[in-house]
């Protein structure tokens, strides 16, 4: 029962933002790289296509530099692209046009000469965000520039199966779509799936704490909602919103770590790429051994990090029946319980531990933790910060910054949605 509560140009780029490349036995993603403006003459002897084309592909590098920023001077946008002002101006103009884009105020704050009118990220665009875990759903409304709306999060009594998932998905989103249009446009939804996920169709090959194999969830929300929908692992989505928006903007090397109802789960950029392994496999940090003779693990190990990491556990000895991360943290901020703090502590104890094997193994300048992992370590931050210190190479090497993520609980809404907005970021003119 279901309770409610840029590093090389790329002139003919991929129509989607996360590359699929076939390894092994499902395909994986890596985010697009950066693009460049194209001029008429260059089209010519490139692609020998129109000058509609070359407006289309510098429309959309305009837009997806506005998404990305959040907003940004006229003039800067001008440098950036190598474009030159009137051309710029067009572009910005038919994006103003097409309520993609809006032009705010000057921002004279440490500029020389005449202020530049600020191009913002528009509010007609927008994408929806689906998470499904082991005990909630949880739907968010985005819009560029990584703007959560709105969020919607409706428990379970039991873990849902992806038919139901995809049912329980689909009210939500009628729901959400009535009180949004005409105002807004939803463009598609995309889904953050705590497991492995084909990503040219978006078929679930296994999602262990749900119970999933092999469920074509994203063609069973597409049937229930009308939408297009896009699928991927929740962690690598997760790694590509805070790479984008949050604490790994400009940041080549980092770990982030998510800890959620469905377990643990990671990504890792390593040189600005996504870090995948032969088979795609990378960063299941959630599997590292932290203690012999542990908890039984699906994986058919003991002892893995998520088995002894657990929400659960914080839960229960603060009274609480359900929380996202944000309230989470809340909670253990406020508790003065000795038991919750000697479980905060095992906790980080564990997680410590894990970390301080993948600084050793991975050298990251940079390690981000979200979901409930951030709120533990909020409320002993110091606590973490020893227990990593303690490692044998840390010393040597230096420890990297540990801290959480800057989306907070709308970091998976996020990447999520990037999918979903990928259609009028690659082509502006569906807008």
């Amino acid at each position: 029962m279901i309770c409610c509560s840029d590093k090389h140009i790329t002139r003919n780029p991929p129509a989607h933002p996360l590359v699929s490349g076939n390894l092994g036995s499902y395909d994986v993603w890596k985010p697009r790289p950066s693009e460049s403006p194209v001029t008429p003459a260059e089209a010519a002897k490139t692609l020998g296509n129109s000058n509609d084309r070359v407006r289309v592909h510098n429309l959309s590098v305009v837009l997806r530099l506005v998404h990305r920023t959040g907003g940004v001077p006229r003039s800067s946008l001008t440098r950036q692209t190598g474009l030159n002002r009137s051309t710029v101006a067009a572009l910005v103009g038919e994006l103003v046009e097409r309520q993609l884009v809006v032009e705010g105020e000057p921002d004279a704050r440490n500029q020389v000469g005449r202020p530049s009118p600020m191009t913002l990220p528009g509010d007609r665009p927008v994408g929806i965000a689906v998470n499904p875990e082991i005990d909630a759903i949880t739907v968010g409304v985005v819009g560029l520039g990584g703007r959560v709306l709105r969020r919607v999060r409706r428990a379970t009594a039991v873990i849902p199966t992806a038919e139901q998932a995809a049912e329980i998905t689909a009210d939500i989103v009628a729901e959400l779509r009535a009180e949004l249009e005409p105002a807004h446009r939803v463009f598609g939804i995309g889904v953050a799936v705590p497991g492995l996920v084909r990503v040219a169709d978006g078929l679930v090959r296994l999602a262990p704490h749900l119970g999933w194999e092999n469920q074509p969830f994203a063609a069973m929300l597409a049937r229930a909602t009308g939408l297009p929908v896009r699928a991927a692992n929740d962690a690598n989505l997760g790694t590509l919103a805070e790479s984008t928006f949050g604490a790994g903007r400009g940041v080549s090397d980092f770990i982030y770590l998510n800890g959620g109802a469905s377990g643990i789960g990671g990504g890792i950029l390593a040189g600005g790429e996504l870090l995948f392994g032969a088979d795609g496999y990378a960063g299941e940090l959630g599997h590292t051994i932290v203690t012999r003779n542990g908890i039984r693990c699906h994986c058919g190990g003991a002892g893995c990090l998520e088995t002894e990491v657990r929400r659960e556990p914080l839960l229960e000895l603060l009274g609480l029946d359900d929380a996202d991360a944000d309230e989470l943290e809340a909670a253990l901020l406020a508790s003065d319980d000795r038991a919750v703090l000697a479980e905060v502590h095992r906790q980080l104890d564990h997680l410590g531990f894990a970390l301080g094997n993948a600084i050793n193994a991975l050298n990251p300048r940079l390690i981000v933790l979200g979901g409930f992992l951030g709120s533990i370590s909020a409320a002993e931050p110091d606590h973490l910060d020893r227990v990593v210190a303690a490692g044998p190479l840390s010393a040597a090497r230096g420890q990297p910054s540990i801290v959480p993520t800057e989306l907070g609980a709308s970091l998976l809404m996020i990447g999520a949605a990037e999918l979903a907005l990928e259609a009028v970021l690659e082509d502006p003119t569906l807008g």
